[in-house]
């Protein structure tokens, strides 16, 4: 039996940190329908208060939260005696290289992007219990003072936590910029489809018929429907209402002299 298989048969739960109940409500269906149990915090005080009562396989945490936010739970857990081993997946816009640092020193494992894919976070959940398993009893710890942006930052993470975070980070960026070329191919293909009218076009000045490209003679309004996106609706403008109806008009004019 693979290992996967496995993982799938044991009851894994997985805490989810989110103040949003609607993003709440749509990770925990992804999760429950791939079978896995979960349970739910509002926010992270109450996360905290539930870890005290039970220990998660994983904690999926949102970062910005009111009161206690992801980085600070996190640091919390990684400095519990017998908390620290759950792996924590920080859900955030990871704008850059202060959130990988923050990350490092709170003891994050891995980073989430939002908004994320669904297959793309339960592929990545898939990853975490695969590599847990495999490196149960492999830890070694490390201490290590970095200098960035002006600032000193102490990491206390062990080797193999760092490789992760960045791995995850640097799948997360491979993923973003793979979404925003499918977004310009998109956005390329629907430039092509939209027909801008630029240019000289000539138009005859007693019949208003406009020649096409190929050299053909159209209605105004044959024209511009095959040549862009606006539809056409009818009326008459105040000059032809007086031209065609001008008795009516005459009337009018009549009834409001004295």
């Amino acid at each position: 039996m693979r290992l996967s298989d496995r993982m799938k048969e044991s009851n894994i739960e997985i805490m989810i940190v989110e103040d949003s109940p609607t993003q709440a409500a749509q990770l925990k269906h992804a999760l429950v329908s791939h079978e896995y149990k979960v349970a739910v915090a509002r926010n992270g005080e109450e996360a905290w208060q539930m870890l005290q009562k039970e220990s998660p396989t994983i904690i999926l945490s949102d970062v910005l939260m009111p009161g206690m936010n992801g980085y600070e739970l996190c640091e919390k857990i990684k400095k519990h005696d017998t908390l620290k081993r759950i792996p924590v997946l920080l859900l955030t816009q990871l704008s850059g290289p202060r959130d990988i640092l923050r990350g490092l020193e709170c003891g994050a494992d891995h980073f989430i992007t939002k908004p994320y894919n669904e297959d793309y976070l339960l592929s990545h959940i898939q990853y975490i219990l695969v590599n847990r398993e495999l490196r149960r009893n492999a830890i070694a710890d490390l201490g290590i003072e970095i200098f960035f942006a002006g600032h000193k930052h102490f990491l206390t993470s062990d080797r193999i936590q760092i490789l992760d975070l960045l791995f995850s980070t640097y799948e997360a960026v491979i993923q973003r910029n793979q979404e925003l070329e499918k977004k310009n191919r998109e956005l390329e293909q629907s430039l092509e489809t939209i027909r801008a009218l630029r240019g000289l076009i000539p138009i005859c000045s007693h019949c208003k018929k406009i020649r096409n490209d190929e050299g053909y003679w159209q209605k105004l309004e044959e024209y511009i429907h095959e040549n862009s996106e606006a539809e056409f609706t009818h009326g008459l403008c105040p000059d032809c209402e007086k031209s065609l109806y001008s008795k009516y008009f005459d009337k009018d004019e009549k009834a409001r002299k004295p």
